[in-house]
């Protein structure tokens, strides 16, 4: 146990009050004269001395004013989460819930509702809620996942939890997600007299990320063309400094593919992102603002970038310009978790609700005590 606000607990100084009016309070029975008692001989008066009466009521009120501070000195306690077995179920499989006795059986959904609660409508991310069921279990809590064979949505990082997970796959499928490729991106070109021998690669890399029988998104103009919007990706073939407007259009957040020869900005590190089978860069980004600057190494030869004769070059020019989401479907043989991660502490548990079921008790006897007291019944 212990106290978040200890200071609230100079409120048992408190307690000297009910004590002090019980000791103070005279006593409510009155003399009444007899006649016969004038004929009796005056005795002398016994001495006063310290007296408590109704002692049980005093208590009363005094174990009340204790309940207040305390309550005031918001008591907690540490470790009474539940440690119970906790089984947590991927919404699609096939298991018997007579199986696992009094676990405590939950869906992997927002909130973790019960094994008998409906489940939200829409993908889930499986990974994130497996995690967070690890953070908030108080360490050594048995852990369970009953999982299908093929998990949909997963993240790029395999599980590694803070305990050791019984990982059981069973039948069943999740809910197919609606699972759409991006549609190919559009390009826009600009091109000098010197690079449009290069320009046909990029044209036929556009006309093969479409569907047979339809035309490449594509517009092709020289430099001195008006830019084209943000939303569509610009390939600057020429070479020299790039203009203001083209680096303007990075920084708001636009993505722009710069021939080898062109003059990127002074003191920006570029980071290689696409590499031929020797390892050796292709083309590099430097991010700036908002957006992506790219740029090849080489020239758009096949002498100097072999790929561009390849069947394989399109995939990999799409890749660069837009990257694929990483997936998330995974077969849950090679999902199980790791163990090593981090443990996080658990919160305590407020005692202040059962204090105030007390305190509400307390006043319901002692106005209980006070009301015979006052009719003269005995307590």
């Amino acid at each position: 146990m212990g106290l978040l606000f200890p200071a609230a607990l100079a409120a048992l100084f408190a307690l000297v009050v009910p004590l002090v009016i019980h000791i103070a309070r005279k006593s409510e029975q009155r003399p009444t004269d007899f006649a016969a008692l004038r004929w009796l001989r005056q005795k002398p008066k016994p001495r006063s001395r310290l007296r408590f009466d109704e002692w049980p009521l005093l208590l009363a009120r005094m174990a009340l004013l204790a309940l207040a501070a305390l309550w005031l000195a918001q008591p907690i306690l540490f470790g009474a989460a539940d440690r119970s077995p906790y089984v947590a179920v991927v919404p699609g499989v096939q298991f018997d819930a007579a199986a696992f006795g009094d676990s405590r059986l939950r869906w992997i959904a927002p909130g973790f509702p019960a094994i008998n609660a409906p489940l939200p409508a829409g993908p889930l991310p499986i990974a994130s809620l497996i995690r967070q069921i690890d953070a908030e279990l108080p360490a050594g809590t048995p852990l369970t996942i009953v999982t299908p064979s093929i998990i949909d949505g997963a993240d790029a990082d395999r599980l590694r939890l803070s305990r050791k997970v019984t990982w059981r796959i069973t039948g069943g499928n999740m809910a197919d997600a609606d699972v759409k490729l991006a549609p190919p991106p559009g390009l826009s070109v600009r091109v000098d007299a010197d690079h449009r021998e290069a320009l046909r690669y990029i044209r036929a890399a556009a006309l093969a990320w479409q569907p047979a029988g339809r035309e490449a998104d594509i517009d092709m103009a020289s430099i001195d063309a008006p830019l084209p919007d943000r939303r569509r990706i610009l390939v600057w073939l020429a070479g020299g400094t790039l203009p203001d407007g083209v680096l303007r259009r990075v920084e708001e957040g636009g993505t722009v593919l710069a021939a080898s020869d062109a003059r990127l900005p002074d003191g920006r590190p570029a980071l290689p992102v696409w590499r031929d089978e020797l390892g050796v860069p292709m083309a590099e980004a430097l991010p700036i603002g908002k957006g992506r600057l790219l740029h090849f190494t080489r020239a758009l030869t096949p002498a100097q970038i072999p790929i561009l004769a390849d069947a394989d070059f399109p995939v990999q020019l799409r890749a660069l310009l837009a990257p694929l989401a990483p997936p998330a479907r995974v077969a849950a043989a090679d999902y199980a978790p790791l163990t090593g991660g981090r443990s996080y502490d658990q919160p305590p548990q407020s005692l202040r609700p059962w204090l105030a079921l007390l305190i509400a008790l307390g006043l319901l006897v002692e106005r209980w005590m006070a009301t015979r007291r006052s009719r003269g019944v005995a307590p």
